[in-house]
């Protein structure tokens, strides 16, 4: 729990920050084996919590009970310390909040901040050293505990207020000034926090106010990973001299049927980037983010396998400003496009970026590898296209399903999966 999961090889693993909560919200580590399992049952519904006296419970009744079980057990993960050591460590992440802040003092400094998801309080910290007037630090998990002795022992306690609460229950009588938050999963969107800043910024925040981070890219791009299928599968074909091939199609299923997340570098990507989706924080509604469909035409850079695709993202920091959909962004589907880069010749030379992509230096979150379970050939040129589907599972919202299809020299696949 404390160091993360692994599906049992070299290579691709899942880190303790951001799935951590799996075995607790009733995503049980998945165990490989020849036959199906029963999928998990929902976590019993918190004692504290009330659902009405009804005797009658509907789908829908039921369906929100049983997420409210979810959320208790995603949030109380967070309670545990190492998630936060990893996230804090990850001198990308924290550098990049910390010279946001400093970026934006001007917009902080004597203003009211909400801190949405504070963890163990640093970024309320930095905002407090920005010169911000008062912080409303809001955290689900019982690490605020300790985010609260943390704001005592430095004095703060006058600019800072430590609330053990999910946003969505919190009561404050003012509007902010300043909202920020490290809300990002896996490929972006894996846990669907979100919209739970998208709550507090139309709950609280006064017009022309400040959102940190302001603007996410998701990103996709195919890719080649020789060794990473060589070391998974091939390994099985001559285990100290013993065949073992019996073993591969169940290697594949253990290796290739989840999304895993691990380091690849942009000798890997087979094409330009394609934009998946632009995210404004000061417009997007949360209706937006339950499902996401992009179709895609790439051609590839280089002759090599391809074995999958990977997902990063981008989150910029800046004020307000009026692009709001991936339309907007002027950005057609035609042979070659190349979303990714154009974009980020548009940007503003000030403009502070986090990036997850691969050519950058690594972050906790990796990237997002989608594995296909046999790799296909492709030329120089060769065009790949389709389409992806990216929503939250009706199993559980924290959830994401995959749906992606990809068609190459004549021939059409489909992929689906669900990030737990």
């Amino acid at each position: 729990m404390q160091t993360g999961y692994s599906n049992g090889y070299g290579g691709g693993h899942t880190h303790s920050r951001r799935r951590s909560h799996r075995a607790a919200a009733g995503g049980v580590y998945r165990v490989c084996s020849s036959s199906l399992s029963s999928p998990p049952t929902a976590p019993s519904t918190p004692t504290t919590t009330s659902y009405g006296n009804s005797n009658h419970v509907d789908t829908e009744t039921a369906v929100a009970s049983m997420w409210e079980g979810y959320d208790e057990a995603y949030f109380q993960s967070y309670a545990n310390v190492g998630i936060h050591q990893e996230m804090i460590k990850d001198r990308v992440r924290t550098d990049t909040y910390k010279a946001a802040i400093m970026h934006h003092q001007n917009l902080i400094s004597g203003k009211v901040v909400m801190d949405v998801g504070c963890g163990t309080g640093i970024l309320s910290i930095f905002c407090a050293q920005a010169g911000a007037s008062r912080v409303y630090a809001i955290e689900a998990s019982d690490i605020a505990i300790q985010a609260n002795e943390i704001v005592k022992e430095n004095e703060l306690s006058d600019r800072i207020t430590v609330i053990h609460s999910r946003v969505e229950e919190v009561e404050i009588e003012e509007k902010v000034d300043v909202i920020i938050s490290e809300w990002m999963g896996y490929a972006l969107l894996y846990e669907t926090m979100l919209p739970s800043v998208l709550y507090a910024r139309d709950k609280w925040l006064k017009p022309g106010g400040l959102i940190l981070p302001s603007h996410a890219m998701l990103y996709m791009a195919p890719v080649t990973n020789s060794e990473r299928y060589h070391e998974t599968i091939d390994f099985w074909r001559n285990v100290y001299g013993i065949d073992m091939s019996a073993l591969i199609p169940l290697a594949k299923q253990c290796a290739f049927e989840e999304p895993v997340t691990e380091t690849i570098s942009g000798e890997n990507v087979l094409t330009w980037p394609f934009m998946v989706k632009y995210i404004d924080c000061y417009t997007t509604t949360a209706r937006e983010l339950e499902s996401i469909t992009a179709r895609y035409k790439l051609s590839a850079i280089m002759s090599a396998p391809l074995h999958g695709f990977a997902f990063w993202f981008e989150v910029e920091f800046n004020g307000p400003i009026t692009i709001s959909s991936n339309n907007d962004m002027g950005f057609p589907f035609q042979h070659g496009t190349n979303n990714g880069s154009n974009h980020r010749k548009r940007r503003q030379k000030d403009t502070i970026v986090l990036s997850t992509a691969p050519e950058e230096t690594p972050t906790h979150w990796q990237q997002t590898i989608l594995y296909f379970y046999e790799p296909i050939e492709v030329r120089q040129d060769q065009i790949i296209e389709g389409s992806i589907t990216l929503s939250q599972s009706k199993e559980n919202h924290r959830f994401m399903n995959v749906h992606l299809e990809y068609s190459t020299a004549g021939r059409s696949f489909v992929k689906e999966s669900v990030m737990r």
